[in-house]
């Protein structure tokens, strides 16, 4: 009996991993493909050299599912080398905090911190901790802290705060290149989009030598509603899970925080509508951005000779930066990347319950399969 016990017990164990949200495949592991761009080494933001990513997870007990996630531009001191940056808004339905002054100055001097509603202040707070440790910020007395979030009240205890300084700071610690972790992990760990667990997602696009040979990486945080679609395939009418869906409690309200990443020389006029393209990403998905949906894509750019120095000896700036109409190839890039990082937010995804008992259920990777299956091939 013991080892019946034992092996059923091991059983379970197996199972729970296999699908943890490190086992879930990413959208192209399953097998899709979306767009005509091929994906950098990664296949995730930090195909743009120097961008770094990194999460602080807070799951605990059955209520608390939160987190944090750091996303870094460069390796160096951001505020003393700043990076032109620009931000597009879909809805306005959110607490983008530092908004103003990368709209009015066209740049960005801090890491971007991704969090959830109410973590707002903290993440802020520990990001002026930051900036000021820093060596050569010894005399900075203002710093302008860009801090996004999305609502992961249904799951997380959120009223709790249990998001601290030392977790924020421990993400931007832990930032790294390489591969970057989806699903449900840092600030996107209690999070839900398009009637399925949502999270943390990834992808990128490199545009041919032709074009530039340049990089875009996206990186989303999902928590919005609305139709699941998947290569043009209705999966959540198929899957009878969808907005306006009487039997069924799925709301439209919701959030989406993208960021977009490019080493393309580009200043903050076209960064804002490379910005804008991305949030196409959310319509393809099946998104429409509800009157309750807070929907921002910060974009940036890596180009080490558009860096913006605290101080320069110089009243002139003279650069060069890519003409308008060298701009499609890059704004098909940010739509097709963010579209993709929205799905792998989705697929890596596995069943979560969280606060009161609430349960958000993982995309049935099975029933999806037969779905595509069924699909007329063109």
């Amino acid at each position: 009996m013991k080892t019946l016990v034992f092996f059923s017990i091991s059983f379970f164990l197996f199972f729970a991993i296999l699908f943890s949200s490190e086992e879930r495949p990413r959208l192209r592991e399953f097998g899709i493909e979306t767009g005509i761009l091929k994906p950098g080494k990664w296949n995730a933001i930090t195909d743009v050299t120097g961008v770094k990513v990194g999460h602080a997870t807070l799951f605990k007990g059955k209520n608390v599912r939160t987190g944090v996630t750091a996303i870094l531009p460069h390796d160096g001191n951001l505020f003393l080398k700043k990076v032109p940056a620009a931000i597009y808004i879909g809805n306005g339905f959110g607490k983008l905090t530092g908004y103003t002054q990368v709209e009015e100055l066209g740049n960005l001097e801090t890491p971007i911190i991704l969090t959830n509603t109410l973590s707002v202040p903290i993440a802020a707070e520990a990001l002026i901790d930051y900036t000021l440790s820093l060596l050569g910020n010894e005399k900075v007395g203002s710093v302008n802290f860009l801090v996004g979030e999305t609502n992961d009240g249904f799951l997380n205890d959120i009223r709790g705060k249990h998001l601290k300084k030392d977790h924020v700071l421990e993400a931007i610690e832990k930032a790294a290149s390489g591969p970057v972790k989806e699903g449900s992990v840092g600030a996107g760990t209690g999070t839900i989009c398009l009637g399925f667990k949502g999270g943390i997602g990834t992808s990128s696009r490199k545009l041919p030598a032709s074009r530039g040979g340049y990089t875009v990486g996206v990186l989303v945080q999902t928590n919005y509603g609305g139709i699941l679609q998947i290569n043009g395939i209705p999966v959540g009418i198929h899957l009878g899970k969808y907005y306006l869906k009487r039997d069924i409690e799925d709301s439209s309200e919701g959030s989406c925080m993208i960021v977009v990443a490019t080493d393309a020389p580009i200043e903050s006029r076209n960064l804002k509508r490379l910005a804008k393209r991305a949030i196409l990403g959310i319509a393809r998905t099946g998104g429409f951005i509800s009157n309750g949906s807070g929907d921002y894509a910060i974009a940036f750019s890596t180009a080490k000779a558009l860096r913006i120095p605290y101080r320069s000896p110089s009243p002139i700036k003279q650069i060069e930066v890519l003409r308008n109409d060298q701009m499609s190839p890059l704004f098909l890039a940010a739509v097709e990347a963010t579209e993709e990082a929205i799905l792998n937010s989705i697929f890596k995804s596995p069943r979560m319950e969280g606060r009161d008992g609430h349960i958000i259920e993982a995309l049935p990777l099975d029933k999806l399969k037969e779905i595509i299956e069924k699909e007329p091939k063109n």
